[in-house]
């Protein structure tokens, strides 16, 4: 596929000295569902605005289908923006906001009311044609601001944590919904989140950003499964960190002192003897070994300090012999109820595959 979008060494400098985004350069493809995520302060937000028009970058050029858009306002970029606040305009109908951009362009009222019907079909709310924005729930004001935004059928449409105000049930029905309208209307999405698990349902590229840089760039699976730096693994997922020093390498492995014991873990690059490290490992990768059992897997000793029933399964909080603690997660309902569990005080034995755990550089 072609990019549609191509950001070139972006800077925003405020006041000449607070770095808002700092050289980024990344590219976007037609059709794709892009997601920046991080937390408050690291750039995302900013970057969108950029991309939007609603900011001007301090230095760097914005391409928007190989035509160089850097300087040039909102309504010259064939894009268009869902913010957080829906921006409904409140004395006018859902069919008036929706058609309210395509009346500005000149085309006739019976043209624009056509279309502001299909766009509600795609959002599932072609009877809300003729309410006031205040009649409306706020996930069906959420439909509506996604209407409006691509009945024009723009290149690129920007999100601007656009479930945010959403509840905890309405937000997660509007994950799908929002995936499955993007498969629908094959617009190019870059939405910005600090909800990591939206980003993962969402998206098919996930750009973390830290401190107006990009930390990683990837796929949801290539961010949860193959973390580069401890920042990503921590903001993508929970991880379990622990200090390490390597004793020995042996081919694509290395065998490394941490949590008491040794660990054999699966390694690409180089890492010399001595060297200390930090060794990550997931939650749901740890796994209760059978009592008495032997063998050459990898293993943790402690004793359980703590068990938190969330619903989907058990955390388990073991704090290991050397002091430091560690969380396991698993274990379904169903099987909660078929399974002893060591209880609260019990030592326990922790296993984990060599190819899970991941290998970052020592905390400075």
């Amino acid at each position: 596929m072609a990019s549609i979008i191509e950001l070139n060494d972006i800077r925003k400098v405020y006041g000449g000295v607070i770095v808002g985004v700092d050289h980024v350069s990344m590219s976007v493809e037609d059709g794709e569902f892009v997601t920046l995520l991080g937390p408050s302060g690291c750039g995302k937000s900013t970057l969108l605005r950029m991309i939007g028009g609603f900011e001007q970058p301090t230095a760097g050029q914005i391409v928007l289908a190989g035509r160089d858009v850097t300087y040039e306002p909102p309504h010259k970029r064939d894009v268009n923006m869902v913010f957080q606040d829906y921006a409904l305009f409140p004395h006018m109908t859902v069919g008036e906001n929706i058609s309210y951009g395509l009346r500005m362009m000149g085309l006739p009222r019976s043209e624009t009311r056509s279309k502001a019907v299909e766009a509600l079909d795609l959002v599932g709310l072609p009877e809300k044609i003729d309410q006031k924005p205040h009649e409306l729930s706020g996930g069906q004001r959420q439909r509506i601001a996604l209407a409006r935004a691509i009945v024009r059928n723009p290149k690129v449409l920007l999100l601007d944590e656009p479930l945010s105000a959403l509840d905890a049930n309405l937000r997660e029905q509007m994950q799908v919904e929002l995936k499955h309208m993007h498969e629908k209307v094959g617009i190019t999405f870059i939405m910005v989140t600090h909800d990591q698990t939206e980003a993962l349902v969402m998206s098919d590229r996930v750009i973390v950003m830290e401190k107006g840089r990009v930390a990683q760039d990837g796929t949801p699976a290539e961010l949860y499964d193959h973390p580069e730096t401890p920042y990503v693994a921590n903001f993508i997922g929970t991880t379990n960190f622990l200090p390490a020093r390597v004793l020995s390498r042996d081919g694509g492995s290395v065998v490394v002192e941490a949590g008491g014991t040794r660990i054999i873990a699966e390694v690409g690059g180089a890492l010399p003897e001595g060297e200390h490290i930090r060794i990550g490992i997931r939650p749901e990768k740890l796994h209760f070994a059978e009592s008495g059992a032997s063998g050459p897997g990898n293993t943790l000793e402690g004793r359980i300090e703590e068990q938190i029933y969330y619903g989907l399964g058990m955390r388990t909080v073991v704090r290991l012999a050397e002091g430091s603690t560690v969380l396991v997660d698993g274990l379904l309902p169903e099987a909660v109820a078929r399974t002893t569990l060591p209880e609260i005080g019990s030592n326990v034995r922790l296993s984990i595959a060599p190819h899970n755990v991941r290998v970052f550089a020592a905390e400075n």
